[in-house]
Order: structure tokens, then C-alpha cells, then sequence
């Protein structure tokens, strides 16, 4: 099951810049390392573990836990045959403690012959994916909406000059009868944006969703 959760203020948020593998976290012989990536997609994140199982095939488990989102977060963590809540949901607790979303960290753990208990295993899977986020970049990115318009060659002009003074980003464009592009707006800039469209009667807004 993917929980949900709802956050309808935030213009920014935060993510890792990069891939990033913590050091080796050792505890009574068991080792575990924690590998952090940013993400965009749940194909992503399971392409992304299939592969750390696939390099890592002598390992005991790889437990982990991911969130998606901007403003609709999705999450998950999965403990990966360890004891219930004992690991996954304490590398979420990272995620959560760091702000994070767009993200995935799991972690690796290699058996060393010693029982640590639940608690012991907590503070482990805890700490390998807090080494994993402090080894990383934590960056901070702008949300940006998707409009799409549509307008007669005419209203090119005028469209353009809008898009250079606001500074939006054209992410794709088609010409053929009429004009469509494709634009990825700054929730900051959101409802100004709104506004200066309103007034130009020739020009449709297509289609208008926050990206998540």
C-alpha cells in the first residue's frame, strides 16, 4: 500500500543533488550501506533496487524506503525480512527528519553472525541512512506547474514577450494550425501568471496541473 500525504503551501522543496553511497556501518560484525539517489518515478526506484540487489547478491537484506511528491507525497518503506518497523521505517524517519522528498535510500545489510535485536537494528538502519544523506548534497528546487497553451500565429508576439518577462520555461512546442506550447511555471509565479494570461482573450489554457 502507498500512504499519501498533503502539503497545499509549499513553493520549494528539498531533494538530494545526486547519487550518494555512505561509508560502511559496522555493528557487531553485521555491515550496512546505505545508498541514497534522487528519484522522480516508482519505475525509477524499482529499477534502482532490482539493480543494488543485482551488485549486492550475497546480502542479507536491502531494506528501504522512498517518498515522491511535491505537494501530493507518496511514500513507502519496506523492511525487507527484518523484524516489523525495525528498518524501513526508520530510514523514512531520515527522510522525514531531512525534509526530503523525491528521493529513495536504502540500505544494504550484510549479516556478521550476531543478533542485534530490534533496537539494535533501529539505531543501525537509522544511522546508515543518516551517513548516507550527510555524505550527499541536500539541494533545494523550486515547484513548478505545467500550463498548456494554444493560440492563433497572431498572438505570437504577445505571448512570447509575456513568456521573457516572467521568465517561464518553455518545455515543448508545436506548430501546426495553431501554436500549442508546453510551459513549466514557478508556483511563486503562479498567480501572476494567471492574471496576464486572463487578459489575453485569444490565447486557451489547455490544460493546468501541479507536476507530481
Amino acid at each position: 500500500m502507498i500512504a499519501r500525504d498533503y502539503n497545499k503551501k509549499m513553493e520549494t522543496y528539498k531533494t538530494l543533488k545526486g547519487p550518494v553511497e555512505s561509508p560502511v556501518y559496522k555493528v557487531k560484525g553485521s555491515k550496512f550501506i546505505a545508498y541514497a539517489y534522487p528519484v522522480s518515478s516508482r519505475e525509477e526506484i524499482d529499477r534502482l533496487l532490482k539493480g543494488l540487489r543485482d551488485e549486492n547478491p550475497k546480502a542479507n537484506h536491502c531494506c528501504y524506503a522512498w517518498r515522491l511528491g511535491k505537494e501530493k507525497l507518496e511514500y513507502r518503506y519496506n523492511d525487507d525480512g527484518e523484524p516489523a518497523n525495525s528498518a524501513g521505517k526508520p530510514i523514512y524517519g531520515q527522510i522525514l527528519s531531512y525534509e526530503l522528498t523525491d528521493v529513495l535510500i536504502a540500505v544494504i545489510r550484510y549479516f556478521g553472525g550476531t543478533k542485534l535485536g530490534v533496537g539494535g537494528l533501529i539505531q543501525a538502519y537509522r544511522e546508515s541512512a543518516r551517513l548516507a544523506v550527510d555524505h550527499g548534497s541536500v539541494i533545494r528546487k523550486e515547484i513548478k506547474l505545467p500550463f498548456r497553451l494554444e493560440f492563433e500565429y497572431p498572438q505570437m508576439d504577445k505571448v512570447m514577450r509575456l513568456i521573457k518577462e516572467k521568465q517561464i520555461e518553455i518545455k515543448s512546442q508545436e506548430m501546426d494550425m495553431s501554436v500549442q506550447l508546453e510551459l513549466l511555471v514557478s508556483k511563486s509565479k503562479e498567480m501572476d501568471f494567471r492574471e496576464s494570461l486572463s487578459q489575453m482573450h485569444e490565447v486557451q489554457v489547455k490544460d493546468l496541473e501541479g507536476l507530481n
